[in-house]
């Protein structure tokens, strides 16, 4: 997976436009935003944070920002993020991204799905904040990401995202809120292989499944077939693949693009003597490869793990209350560019929690993770 130069903070926000006056603006906007950063990356979760952090480290700020009017307050800080136009941020946080990961190796796995904010509805907005997000299982980083005020929006906003993203050669996974077989013509046109989850929201989809599995239409036999036996953390979990290339038995096949296969994953969990079984259903664009498809299931499940159980209990994502314009949405983003500096820096073996708190404390594990000095990852 390759792997690009890290630009400075600094240097990120120079494209973004200011919504602002030029009259009433007294805090340069590419300053206040890598200002806002810096607070994040060492342990700011709200607006009133990052001007308490940027006031106490103004003096260390001043080495690599002008600064002229110091620290703007935390109602300005605020009042800024809720003007930004997100898509111009996002657009500027891509681009950031696109310099970080210029490519991404073949076979990689990007996970696509939505978080929601839970506590940024308010009675002036028309729900909390929900977010859509591509992560790339392999290497821990966001892409990329779309901001949608409901869950049923994630329809529309996939596809928008798919369109921003470098993804060939890659396979993308989505839950079954991302089934639609516009969103499967979408991936391939981008030169991407898909897995799909399918549930009860494609009952004819998943009725043909079981149909054909149950060999009504003629028997079928797998044409691969991958088993994994898993212990540890008081259990034993066996994780089993089938993975079928008779897709001309489903339901309205053609209606897929590039379909060229269907898989059954049942996961078999015993704990204390007690054992329970789960089946999905997936289908996909990738040959009938079990350990395949079976990986890319598997790694999906990183996008909860490694991305939204972070902001959660890392970065307090859900108990923010930052309702105003669009400033939920924007900060999220931020939160995504600290976590990924937080992860690309390999120099120190640490937590998340840990490193924040690290960044907080050292200077120049703080000018590290920025891209103000150079790094090399230690042997």
């Amino acid at each position: 997976m390759k792997t690009g130069r890290l630009m400075p903070v600094s240097e990120v926000f120079v494209s973004v436009p200011d919504p602002r006056s030029r009259r009433h603006a007294r805090h340069d906007l590419s300053e206040l935003l890598t200002v806002a950063v810096c607070a994040v990356l060492c342990g700011a979760d709200d607006f009133v944070d990052v001007a308490l952090w940027g006031k106490s480290n103004l003096k260390w700020l001043r080495k690599f920002l002008r600064l002229k009017a110091g620290v703007p307050s935390h109602d300005t800080f605020c009042r800024v993020f809720a003007m930004i136009d997100p898509k111009a941020f996002e657009a500027a946080f891509l681009r950031w991204v696109g310099v970080l990961v210029p490519a991404l190796a073949p076979g990689s796995v990007v996970a696509i799905d939505g978080k929601t904010s839970r506590r940024t509805g308010g009675k002036d907005t028309t729900g909390p904040l929900h977010m859509v997000s591509a992560f790339a299982a392999g290497m821990g980083l966001v892409l990329g990401q779309r901001a949608t005020d409901q869950k049923s929006n994630e329809i529309t906003a996939i596809p928008e995202l798919l369109t921003t993203l470098a993804l060939e050669g890659t396979i993308v996974t989505i839950d079954a809120m991302g089934t639609q077989s516009a969103i499967a013509r979408t991936i391939r046109s981008r030169g991407a292989d898909y897995v799909l989850c399918v549930k009860d929201n494609h009952p004819k989809l998943t009725e043909s499944i079981l149909l054909a599995l149950a060999g009504v239409a003629g028997k079928i036999a797998p044409a691969s077939h991958f088993e994994e036996r898993v212990k540890g953390h008081g259990r034993v979990e066996v994780r089993r693949c089938w993975a079928y290339d008779a897709v001309s038995q489903l339901y309205k096949s053609d209606q897929w693009a590039g379909l060229r296969s269907f898989a059954v994953i049942e996961r078999e969990r015993t704990i204390d003597g007690k054992t329970s079984r789960e089946r999905h259903y997936y289908i996909s664009s990738l040959p009938a490869d079990a350990a395949k498809i079976a990986h890319a299931v598997r790694s999906h499940w990183s996008v909860e793990n490694q991305l939204h159980w972070s902001l959660d209990v890392q970065f307090n994502d859900d108990q923010s209350r930052v309702r105003r314009g669009y400033a939920a949405s924007n900060l999220v983003v931020l939160r995504h560019m600290a976590l990924n500096l937080l992860r690309y820096n390999t120099i120190r073996k640490a937590s998340i929690k840990s490193k924040r708190l690290l960044a907080c404390m050292e200077d120049e594990f703080r000018e590290q993770l920025l891209g103000f000095v150079a790094w090399a990852p230690r042997e």
